[in-house]
């Protein structure tokens, strides 16, 4: 523990991965909430999109009262452009949280095996203890080609010290026979596979020291980066839009001035017809701020204590050209 000195050192640190969809901000919410007393504890997010919503759904619902300190790095794979977004985000939120406890979770399509070595250069050797990397899979995408052929996704369980069967309620009876070896095909050594559902496991899986050698691994190539949506002013118009493509997936967003509130029975008849693979969004609406995290499966809304405007991402193989109007519909005139 830091004790909240000047220095900041050894901060105990996880990756908490997994692909599109399978439960990592709830699983974080479930650790957060169990954190013990006291102890401030840091999370640094990374969106494929431009728009960052995790940090508003995030803080939504976690304070820095409750000792929760939450930061974002939108626009793509975190660890682009020599991790500099990334190390930027990391250094700043340190500085702020002087946490005991530190987890980074990539977006579902990043790169966990660049961001480890960002984490494990000279710069962090003495700030940070890399500690168990968990991946969490929902092991009914083992029958779906698009994610066992998918580099990241192998990536992901490649790196993992605990593979977490993510949904476990939903699954067939041979779903977790099939986890458990892909994991031990695709794994290390002595990889450690649990089933839960709704993201709940024990904060002790956290603790022990990360198996993945990064000194045996060759970066990717980055693209340059770019002046995210997430940072730029709000035009007169009152909204922004962005886009962003890559690892086969698109992904589209908004952000609207908090004088653009939403009719909460249309937003949620628009949000439950999106066929997409995943949605997160904060909304302000005529019955008050809500946060919304949706995948194929289902729709999760909490109402939260407050936003400063409203945003919205969704990730799909292909979007519908209709999603604008359908959105800007819901907007209480």
């Amino acid at each position: 523990m830091n004790n909240k000195k000047d220095i900041i050192q050894n901060v105990p640190t996880n990756i908490i991965t997994g692909f599109l969809g399978v439960g990592k901000t709830s699983a974080i919410l479930q650790l957060l909430k169990n954190k013990p007393k006291g102890e401030r504890w840091a999370v640094l997010v990374n969106e494929f999109g431009e728009i960052g919503v995790d940090g508003s759904l995030l803080a939504g619902q976690q304070t820095h009262e409750q000792g929760v300190f939450i930061r974002e790095v939108p626009g793509g794979c975190m660890c682009c452009a020599a991790g500099l977004p990334m190390q930027i985000a990391l250094n700043q939120l340190l500085q702020a949280a002087k946490p005991d406890r530190l987890l980074i979770e990539p977006t579902g399509l990043g790169h966990p095996k660049e961001i480890l070595q960002v984490l494990s250069t000279k710069h962090y050797q003495n700030i940070l203890s890399l500690q168990k990397t968990i991946t969490l899979v929902d092991a009914r995408n083992l029958l779906n080609e698009r994610y066992t052929n998918h580099d990241t996704f192998n990536q992901q369980i490649a790196i993992a010290d605990t593979v977490v069967g993510n949904k476990v309620d939903l699954y067939q009876e041979e779903d977790k026979s099939r986890l458990t070896a892909y994991a031990q095909q695709q794994g290390q050594a002595g990889i450690n596979v649990i089933f839960t559902e709704q993201g709940v496991f024990d904060i002790s899986e956290l603790t022990g020291n990360a198996m993945f050698d990064v000194a045996k691994q060759h970066s990717h190539h980055h693209k340059a980066q770019k002046e995210v949506v997430s940072e730029l002013p709000l035009p007169d118009c009152g909204f922004i839009k962005a886009v962003n493509k890559g690892e086969g997936f698109n992904s589209i967003g908004w952000r609207f001035s908090p004088a653009m509130v939403f009719t909460h029975s249309q937003l949620f008849a628009f949000l439950t017809s999106l066929k997409v693979e995943r949605v997160k969004a904060v909304f302000i609406t005529d019955k008050g701020v809500f946060g919304y995290n949706a995948t194929s499966d289902t729709l999760t809304e909490v109402e939260l204590d407050d936003c400063n405007e409203s945003r919205i991402e969704i990730i799909a193989y292909q979007l519908n050209p209709l999603l604008e109007a359908q959105l800007f519909g819901c907007i209480n005139r």
